[in-house]
């Protein structure tokens, strides 16, 4: 701090005033640096939030200090230089950019609408100024040039009177028309905004990926939509511009024939937008005119509350007084029109280090590192946390332990790493690597071959996947305990009433008639559910053990198989290999699960509290009493609900289907039973009733 800022009107030191000079030139030399690799380079080093900090930075002390302000001071030019890959385009009308409210706030939209009233000697009696309120996309600004109504040039705004001609690249946008309407002025500049769409930026990113995975050469991905437009944008080859998904949105206009001379006569900026439109040009549908500050307030609101649900990048929205005419007589201060302003919303992206990376542990045991974080406000929070996904994303980014990084939070959408600045790494910073077993149970942490995530193999130890094993196993077509859903499961085990699956059939009823949203006649019901769940069938039990990649139809081939559990248990992974329909990763997973001690315990204590099934010896699929039938469940049984009368027929050997053909060995039909039974009576395939289903489940000849 000055001595000024300290004393007022007392002079600043000697020592004060060399400080200040050396910082504006630090400053100066930061934000072109910024500028130059935000602009030409299409590579930002730092947020948005970060530049505008350092630019207000170096405003505060240009003002505070008149004689530091140089004639190339970032505060005095729009944007970066052209690339000399391209050739230049004089911009005929400057294509300057407007001044930016940083006050997130309804004050900030208040703040500008007091500006212009007062520009304009508006008395308060006077009625409210009209707007347009537009968004502010982040893109990259674009005028196009069409003359006798042909797509003639497309220029970027370079530093706002020179720019790169990109003309090429632009035609490959389908949205931007190469012909306009006869009704065109001779000449006409429009001015807009050439972006990306999230699910466009997502698919490119997916085809870079398979390209870098594919071995191709000199690859990457892309950061954010706005770094893969710009850059598609000035590819000096137009066919790769072509693969690389562009939109536009058009907002305003430059050079253009004189009214004088057959151009076109506007009254107002909202009528102007209209007449592009009507011309081919797509103008965002959230454009509207509003009335007076309480308007421009209401839009930034509005805007605020649907900004994530849209399909494109906005970091705020742009308010521009209607009428021409006062546009004109509110003119232009150095590098800004006074009748137009940017309100931002909170910054999604800030700069913070890392502190440290961890390993969480998911319900379904996916291990996922997060980068612990230097405190830092984004996306309108306190962010102290961020995913790094994986451990293949994380060694993408390179993100270490002391980098420092750019951080990014859209709306609820969980904070996550963007990219590490590299300058700023630490020496001596090591590599993340994803440890080998789970952090919270000690089993071990595997990542199947294809696939980005480990995973913990210890599903009935781990207490992170707790929650998810017991609703698993609880599930109807697992053991099916009618009552035991997702917030009780919540609750046992939050309480410490379920350590493990096994720990369910040790419940008491005063216990569970305790518990929220439960009374004696819910727990005596949950009670009787778990009883009769006791009495199992193999292929229900194994499916309840929740072991990846096992549903439902593997482990019924499983029980048929080796008709015993503990044959599924003690198998190898060749022996597992088999069973049809299971291959190498499914047999590879089976066998970690029962490798793992403290699974086979729990399978045991379920055991021994009760759970059995028939078991028997394992039977060839051609000795089974319904080998080769197929049998269709339609309508509402009388003697049993259908999933029992499927897993009857499943374990004698049929194959129970979905639809009728002519391959339909027999339809059990109850009543209400619809189009599969009238398909069954066009086919003369037999139709059974309840006692005919008896008779085929005794191994009866309906």
């Amino acid at each position: 701090m000055s001595t000024l800022d300290l004393f007022g009107d007392a002079p600043p030191s000697d020592e004060d005033k060399a400080r200040d000079v050396a910082r504006a030139a630090e400053l100066r030399a930061l934000l072109h640096h910024h500028a130059h690799c935000y602009y030409t380079l299409d590579a930002p080093e730092v947020p948005d939030a970060e530049y505008d900090r350092l630019f207000r930075d170096l405003q505060v002390l240009e003002t505070a200090h008149p004689e530091l302000l140089t004639p190339d001071s970032p505060t005095q030019r729009v944007g970066g230089k052209v690339l000399d890959a391209f050739a230049s385009v004089q911009h005929r009308v400057p294509m300057l950019s407007i001044r930016t409210e940083t006050d997130t706030e309804a004050s900030g939209a208040e703040a500008f609408d007091a500006r212009v009233r007062k520009e304009l000697n508006l008395s308060e009696a006077e009625p409210a100024v009209q707007y347009v309120a537009e968004l502010k996309f982040d893109g990259l600004a674009m005028s196009l040039r069409y003359e006798n109504g042909v797509l003639v040039q497309a220029a970027t705004r370079g530093d706002g009177e020179t720019g790169e001609e990109v003309t090429a690249n632009i035609r490959t946008i389908g949205q931007i028309p190469l012909r306009l309407p006869a009704d065109a002025p001779p000449v006409l500049e429009v001015r807009g905004e050439v972006y990306m769409r999230r699910d466009d930026f997502e698919k490119l990113n997916e085809r870079q990926r398979a390209r870098i995975a594919a071995g191709m050469k000199g690859e990457k991905t892309f950061v954010n939509p706005r770094n893969a437009a710009a850059g598609a944008v000035r590819q000096l080859d137009s066919g790769i511009a072509a693969e690389r998904p562009l939109s536009f949105f058009a907002y305003g206009w430059g050079d253009m024939t004189p009214a004088a001379e057959g151009g076109p006569v506007w009254g107002t900026h909202f009528e102007a937008l209209q007449q592009l439109k009507s011309w081919g040009f797509p103008v965002a549908e959230q454009t509207s005119c509003v009335q007076g500050a309480a308007g421009l307030v209401g839009f930034h609101q509005r805007m605020a509350a649907e900004r994530d649900a849209l399909p494109y990048d906005i970091d705020g929205v742009v308010y521009k007084v209607n009428r021409l005419d006062w546009q004109q007589q509110l003119g232009f201060v150095t590098r800004e029109p006074r009748w137009a302003v940017a309100h931002k919303y909170p910054a999604q992206e800030e700069m913070t280090t890392v502190l440290a990376i961890d390993v969480q542990v998911g319900r379904t045991g996916k291990l996922t590192p997060v980068a612990k974080l230097a405190p830092v406000f984004v996306g309108g929070v306190t962010v102290t946390n961020a995913t790094l996904h994986n451990e293949l994303e994380a060694r993408r980014k390179d993100v270490r332990v002391g980098d420092t990084v750019i951080v990014r939070r859209a709306g609820d959408v969980i904070p996550e790493v963007v990219s590490v600045v590299l300058d700023k790494r630490p020496a001596g910073a090591e590599l993340f690597t994803m440890m080998s077993h789970c952090p919270v149970c000690g089993s071990l942490a595997e990542r199947e071959e294809g696939e980005a995530d480990h995973r913990c193999t210890g599903g009935l130890f781990c207490s992170a996947q707790r929650k998810q094993a017991v609703w698993h196993f609880a599930h109807r077509r697992a053991m099916d305990i009618e009552g035991l859903g997702d917030k009780l499961v919540d609750q046992l085990v939050d309480s410490g009433q379920v350590n493990t699956l096994a720990d369910l059939y040790h419940l008491q009823l005063d216990t569970l008639a305790n518990m929220d949203r439960m009374a004696e006649k819910s727990a005596v019901n949950l009670l009787d559910a778990l009883e009769k769940s006791k009495q199992a069938t193999l292929p229900r039990f194994v499916f309840g053990l929740g072991i990846r990649h096992v549903g439902e139809a593997t482990a019924k081939e499983l029980a048929r198989h080796f008709g015993q559990l503990a044959a599924i248990m003690d198998a190898s992974e060749d022996a597992l290999l088999q069973v049809p329909d299971v291959g190498p990763i499914v047999a590879h997973s089976i066998h970690t699960f029962f490798a793992q001690a403290h699974n086979r315990e729990v399978v045991q204590a379920l055991r021994d509290a009760g759970i059995h099934w028939p078991e028997g010896d394992a039977l060839a699929p051609t000795e089974m009493p319904l080998a080769g039938l197929t049998v269709v469940l339609t309508g509402t049984l009388q003697s049993m609900g259908r999933d029992e009368a499927k897993d009857k027929l499943e374990a004698l050997g049929a194959k129970v289907a979905g639809s009728v053909s002519k391959k339909t060995s027999y339809v059990v039909a109850g009543a209400e039973a619809g189009s599969k039974l009238d398909k069954a009576q066009a086919l003369g395939i037999k139709v059974l009733d309840d006692a005919g289903l008896a008779m085929l489940l005794n191994g009866e000849k309906p």
